[in-house]
Order: structure tokens, then C-alpha cells, then sequence
């Protein structure tokens, strides 16, 4: 466990006032991250390159076009980005055909239901594609318990660049500063800090040993009270 858990593990945060949760999706609410790794894995096999924690850290939170820069960068790779994604496209296609593997992270859907009593608006703002945010939120009947679901595809800048928490915040009709974020990765903090979010990080495996010294909070999952806590 990093240093960040083991300061905020501790830590009795107020109650706050929040209008809006915006939820990331990647490794956050599903377990999509683990799916990643497969396919960064089998993408990289085929050319005889192995897929490390560190290439795998570096990728994560951003836009595909941007991710895939990255690996081709890193890895040396002659493939174009395009190429790659379609690549990456078809060997994720067959892992979600194959029925196996897909799952919702723990505390997710008490998490969901709390927010619902409450009735505090939710909306989702992921790095990835509209295609695949569609069919794994859609695999769990996801879709239609959030205000909006926004997507790499729908801003100009990805993660860090805080356009689609500010993005999200104008879609619910509130201030950056009234919005709470949940986020798994450093880039996807980092982008709801810079936006005036109030930002919880809930790392992911990938992510145990990232620096989250900038959110005002770090919890172990979804499960944990804390966050309950915070709406009273």
C-alpha cells in the first residue's frame, strides 16, 4: 500500500456539499483495466515485446489516439496509432464475446443506489471511445442510471486537461468547485483537480503505487465508508 492510503486511510473528511458525482468508468466502475492488460499483452506478443507495468501505467487515463502515442513511442513500434487501435479494437471485441471477463468493481452498485437515494445526479466522463463505453456500461444496464455519459470522443484535449470534467460541469448546469470526481488514475485526478473538482482518488491495481498527493482524498474502494460519509 502506497503512502498516499496509508495518510488518507486515517483521515475523517467533513461533510461536504456536493450537487454532482461524476464517476470515471476505467478501472473505477468496471474492471475494464484487467481487459487492458490482456490485450496490451497479446497486441505487444505479436511482436515479440512484453507488455510492463510501466508502459501500462503510462497509458492509462488517456484518450486512445494519445494512449496509443504512447505505446508506439515507448515500444518503438512502425504501426500507425490508427492501425493499432483497430488492432486493440478486434482483440477487446473477442475478449467482451467471450463472456468471461467483464465485471463491476466492488461497492459499485450499493455506491450507485446510495447516490439515487440521496438523489444526487450522476454522469460518467471516461477516456475511452463512445463504441466501447456504450457496450460495457451497457452489459450492466449502467447506462441509464447516469445524467449523461461523456466520452474521449467528445472532447478536443483528454486527461490530464481538465475539458471534460469542466465539460461535465457545464452539461449538469453547475460550478467546476460543486462536483465531486471518482478517479482510479493519476491523469484522470489530476484533470478533476485542475477543473476545481472535489477529487477522490480510488486507485486501481495499476495504480496502487501513483502519487495522489494532489486529491483532498484517497479511499481503498468503492466500498469504503468515507465516502458515504462525506454526504452526511
Amino acid at each position: 500500500m502506497n503512502r498516499n492510503l496509508q495518510v488518507n486511510k486515517s483521515y475523517r473528511p467533513p461533510e461536504i456539499s456536493v450537487k454532482a458525482v461524476v464517476f470515471d468508468m476505467d478501472g473505477l466502475m468496471l474492471n475494464t483495466e484487467d481487459l487492458y492488460d490482456v490485450v496490451g499483452s497479446r497486441l505487444l506478443a505479436r511482436r515479440g515485446l512484453l507488455f510492463s507495468h510501466d508502459i501500462k501505467r503510462s497509458m492509462m487515463g488517456r484518450k486512445a489516439t494519445e494512449a496509443f502515442e504512447v505505446l508506439r513511442t515507448n515500444c518503438g513500434l512502425a504501426d500507425s496509432v490508427d492501425s493499432l487501435i483497430t488492432e486493440s479494437d478486434e482483440l477487446m471485441r473477442q475478449l467482451l464475446d467471450s463472456g468471461d471477463h467483464l465485471a463491476q468493481m466492488p461497492g459499485l452498485g450499493q455506491l450507485l443506489a446510495f447516490l439515487e437515494a440521496k438523489r444526487i445526479p450522476k454522469a460518467v466522463a471516461t477516456s475511452s471511445s463512445r463504441k466501447f463505453a456504450d457496450r460495457v456500461l451497457g452489459n450492466f444496464n449502467l447506462t441509464q442510471r447516469f445524467e449523461f455519459v461523456l466520452c474521449g470522443d467528445d472532447v478536443l484535449q483528454g486527461k490530464p486537461n481538465p475539458e471534460i470534467y469542466l465539460t461535465a460541469a457545464a452539461r449538469l448546469a453547475i460550478s467546476a468547485t460543486e462536483m465531486l470526481v471518482l478517479e482510479d488514475s493519476v491523469l484522470g485526478s489530476q484533470a478533476a483537480v485542475a477543473a476545481g473538482a472535489f477529487t477522490v482518488a480510488v486507485p486501481s491495481q495499476p495504480t496502487l503505487t501513483g502519487d495522489f498527493d494532489h486529491v483532498q482524498l484517497v479511499v481503498t474502494s468503492l466500498e469504503s465508508a468515507e465516502l458515504t460519509r462525506l454526504f452526511g
